[in-house]
C-alpha cells in the first residue's frame, strides 16, 4: 500500500526532476571585449546581462534557465567570422552583436547558413540589412539615417560652406563618411578628403594638410579611439574648425581623452534615452549592478529582451520560428516601442544633433535640432540618399 501510494508523488516529481536537468538555453552576445574597444563590449554584454539576469529571476524561458555565451571579435573581421562559427558549435539560440559593421556582416553569413537570429545594436550600415536575410537584425539606426542629420547640421546650423571629411577606412567609418559626403550634395564644397588607419598615434600629419585646406567644419567617420586623438592633435595644430562625427564617437572615453580640446564637438547619436518613463527601469537595474550605463548598453539590452520574448513566443528554439516571431509584433522596449520592417531595421529611428559643453553630452535645444531629423528608409542609388519625414 505504501508503494502504490508513492505512485503518484514520483509521477509529479519525475517531470519536474527532468526540466532541472535541462540544459541551459544559450544566447551569444558578441562585440571587442578586448583592446581599445573594449569598453563598448562590455557596455553591449552589461546591458544583455541585465535582461538575461531579469528573465532568469522570473523562472528563465520555456523553463530553462538563461546563459550567455560572449564572444570577442576584437573588432577584427576575421576574428568576428571564427567568434560566429563558434556561437554555431554552442548551439546558440540568438546572438545579440555585433558592434562594429565591419565585424557585424561577416559573421551575419555564418548564422545566416546556420539559421541562427541576431540583433545588433549598434552596426549602422545599411548593407548590414540590405542582403535579404531574414534573420538578422538591428535595433540601432543606419547611416543612411544619421549622415542626412550631420549634412543638414553643417549646412543650417554651422553655415559650413568649406568642409573637410576624415575616415578611418573601417566599414562603418568609411561607409559613414561617404553617405555625409554624399548628403551635403552642392549645399558645400569638400575641400579635403581622406582616410586614416586605426590604432595610430599621430595623426598630424593628416590634420596638417586638413588645416592648410581651411574648412570651416571638419567631419570624421569612426570610433572614439581614434577621434579623441585627432580632436586633441587637431587643437595643437590650431585646427579650430567644428568637428563633427558619428555615434561612433559618442562615448565618455571620447571625452576623457580629447578632455578640453572636446570643447564645441558636435556628434550624431539617438534621442537621450534618460528621459524616457519607459527606459527608468533599466536605469534603476543598470546602475544598481554596473554603474552609468553605456551609449548602447540600452540597445544591447533591448535585443536581448526581444530575442528571449520571440524565443517565449515561438515556443521553439529553431531559428526560422524565432526571427518570425521578432518580426511579427511590435516590441515594448526600454527605448519604447520597437517594431521591424521587412529588411530588419527598426520603423522609427530617430537620430539628434549632441554637442559638447563643459566636458559633457548634450542634446541640441529642441528648436535647433527639431530639423535636424530626417530618415532615410532606403538608398535608391549610391550617389544620393533620398531624405523623408521622420517619425518620432
Amino acid at each position: 500500500m505504501r508503494h502504490a501510494a508513492l505512485v503518484p508523488l514520483l509521477a509529479l516529481l519525475v517531470p519536474a526532476a527532468l526540466r532541472a536537468a535541462e540544459p541551459p538555453l544559450r544566447i551569444g552576445v558578441c562585440g571587442p571585449m578586448t583592446g581599445d574597444q573594449g569598453k563598448m563590449g562590455e557596455d553591449i554584454l552589461h546591458g544583455a546581462e541585465l535582461a538575461v539576469a531579469e528573465w532568469n529571476a522570473k523562472g528563465g524561458v520555456l523553463g530553462r534557465r538563461i546563459e550567455i555565451v560572449a564572444g570577442d571579435d576584437q573588432h577584427e573581421p576575421k576574428q568576428a567570422r571564427a567568434v560566429a562559427e563558434r556561437m554555431k558549435n554552442e548551439r546558440v539560440a540568438g546572438v545579440v552583436g555585433h558592434f562594429n559593421t565591419g565585424c557585424t556582416v561577416p559573421a551575419s553569413d555564418v548564422y545566416y547558413e546556420a539559421g541562427i537570429p541576431m540583433i545588433t545594436p549598434s552596426a549602422t550600415n545599411p548593407q548590414v540589412t540590405e542582403r535579404g536575410y531574414e534573420n538578422v537584425f538591428r535595433v540601432c539606426g543606419r547611416d543612411d539615417q544619421q549622415a542626412p542629420v550631420a549634412a543638414r547640421y553643417t549646412v543650417e546650423t554651422a553655415k559650413a560652406r568649406r568642409v573637410a571629411v576624415l575616415h578611418d577606412n573601417s566599414a562603418y567609418g568609411k561607409g559613414l563618411a561617404d553617405l555625409y559626403k554624399a548628403a551635403l550634395e552642392d549645399k558645400a564644397e569638400v575641400v579635403y578628403y581622406g582616410g586614416i588607419v586605426q590604432g595610430d598615434m599621430d595623426y598630424k600629419a593628416v590634420l596638417a594638410n586638413v588645416k592648410d585646406k581651411a574648412p570651416d567644419l571638419w567631419f570624421f567617420g569612426g570610433m572614439y579611439p581614434e577621434a579623441s586623438k585627432l580632436v586633441k592633435q587637431g587643437r595643437e595644430l590650431g585646427l579650430t574648425a567644428t568637428f563633427l562625427s558619428g555615434d561612433g564617437t559618442y562615448d565618455p572615453q571620447f571625452l576623457k581623452v580629447a578632455g578640453p580640446a572636446a570643447e564645441g564637438a558636435v556628434l550624431t547619436f539617438g534621442p537621450d534615452f534618460r528621459k524616457l518613463p519607459s527606459a527608468q527601469p533599466f536605469l534603476e537595474g543598470y546602475r544598481k549592478k554596473y554603474g552609468d550605463p553605456g551609449p548602447y548598453s540600452i540597445y544591447a539590452y533591448d535585443a536581448a529582451n526581444i530575442l528571449l520574448h520571440a524565443i517565449d513566443q515561438a515556443k521553439s528554439l529553431e531559428g526560422p520560428k524565432v526571427a518570425a516571431a521578432i518580426r511579427a509584433r511590435e516590441h515594448d522596449g526600454a527605448f519604447g516601442k520597437i517594431d521591424f520592417d521587412a529588411k530588419g531595421d527598426m520603423k522609427k529611428a530617430p537620430y539628434i544633433c549632441w554637442r559638447v559643453e563643459k566636458g559633457a553630452f548634450v542634446p541640441l535645444e529642441d528648436g535647433e535640432s527639431s530639423s535636424l531629423l530626417p530618415t532615410i528608409q532606403s538608398i535608391p542609388s549610391r550617389k544620393r540618399p533620398v531624405l523623408v519625414e521622420v517619425l518620432v
